[in-house]
């Protein structure tokens, strides 16, 4: 089993109740972060130290309040953790349930299992921790295994996604072009980018740019 965990979560109670579960599976070290920055921390000092962590469990939502953070999501701690320590088995514990989401987390992320909070979470999680252990793959709550067969969003791409959020922020056809060529996203043409949406538009049934965006966050895309 393994021996150094660490829990990125903001409330105490979910973080008492897997740190239960954790102690039921005889895991020796269990670390604790209720900030993404602090988790991050965490990870790269345990590497410094040559005690690398073994698994991160973490949550997708973190409150915001008085402090300044650089990473204020599950999502955005994930990334960097996986570029410091690729190897880290990862599994995400949250109430997250559009499928597109969930989809990234497993195909972008490279996550090993998303456990839904919920009713049966807690025996749920426990067994997702046994079987990443023993090197199963895409561990997922039953309640959401529809998340990795839906085919629906399967012609979305991870530039449709950086194109939505650009539309999202009310930058203009030739702001994300300058903004893309600028980050090194192709194509970054105006009229590659305009064609794009215009195709996004027909696939969502969108009758404009603003019924587009709301589609998109509807369906957790953005």
């Amino acid at each position: 089993m393994f021996k150094k965990v660490l829990v990125a979560e903001d409330l105490d109670s979910i973080s008492i109740t897997v740190g239960q579960v954790l102690e039921e599976l005889s895991i020796s070290e269990i670390h604790h972060a209720k900030y993404c920055d602090e988790a991050f921390l965490k990870v790269k000092k345990a590497i410094f130290d040559d005690a690398p962590y073994d698994l991160l469990i973490s949550d997708l939502s973190f409150k915001m309040d008085h402090r300044d953070t650089q990473l204020t999501s599950g999502d955005e701690l994930l990334a960097a953790v996986k570029k410091v320590q690729p190897d880290l088995k990862t599994i995400v514990f949250s109430i997250e349930d559009k499928s597109f989401r969930i989809k990234s987390l497993f195909n972008d992320l490279g996550i090993n299992a998303f456990v839904s909070k919920g009713r049966n979470s807690i025996p749920e999680l426990k067994k997702a921790i046994q079987s990443v252990f023993e090197n199963d793959t895409k561990i997922l709550s039953p309640e959401l295994s529809y998340a990795l067969r839906d085919k629906s969003l399967i012609e979305i791409e991870t530039y449709d996604i950086l194109l939505l959020k650009s539309m999202c922020r009310g930058l203009t056809l030739d702001e994300t072009a300058l903004d893309f060529k600028n980050s090194g996203v192709i194509p970054n043409g105006s009229s590659s980018i305009e064609k794009r949406i215009n195709k996004l538009k027909i696939f969502f049934k969108a009758n404009n740019n603003v019924h587009l965006i709301a589609i998109a966050k509807d369906l957790g895309l953005v």
